[in-house]
């Protein structure tokens, strides 16, 4: 195993007067332990040789408050956290390790009325296509070998 690309989230819109622990958990357990553990997982597994690569995907939470979507933004934070830690503790085993923030990208999870909205403020007019892709793919080659403890932002300008 040389590549390991965590892209699994859970997101429920909760505000600090909303908020549970069975709703932390939720987003605890999908966004930052799954995560972890596969990290752990593939590091004890990779062999060491050249090429080893984690990219995490992460979200703009740390661009602008996310006042209403309080889980998903903390969780989604300690991801950025887990990628700049992981990254100086497994350089020595010849894994880099990058997330991949790919901004609003069109999936077809958003309504109508979110997709307008983020089309009218975005300075490209429009919503991602899968352009992150590329990013991943270039942090997964060889050419991305010197690249580590980043977050690299997809989201054309916004």
């Amino acid at each position: 195993m040389d590549i390991l690309i965590n892209n699994a989230a859970h997101d429920q819109q909760a505000d600090i007067y909303s908020l549970s622990s069975e709703l932390l958990d939720t987003h605890y357990t999908v966004n930052i332990r799954g995560t972890t553990l596969l990290c752990g997982e593939f590091a004890n597994r990779h062999d060491g040789r050249p090429g080893g690569r984690i990219i995490n995907l992460t979200s703009g939470q740390s661009l602008a408050p996310m006042p209403k979507n309080l889980p998903y933004a903390i969780s989604k934070g300690a991801i950025e956290a887990l990628t700049l830690n992981l990254s100086a503790s497994l350089a020595s085993k010849n894994i880099t390790v990058n997330a991949v923030d790919p901004g609003a990208t069109d999936t077809g999870w958003m309504s109508n009325e979110i997709r307008s909205k983020i089309e009218e403020k975005a300075p490209f007019g429009r919503l991602g296509t899968p352009d992150a892709a590329r990013i991943i793919l270039f942090l997964a080659s060889l050419q991305g070998q010197w690249i580590t403890g980043q977050i690299i932002r997809s989201r054309g300008g916004q």
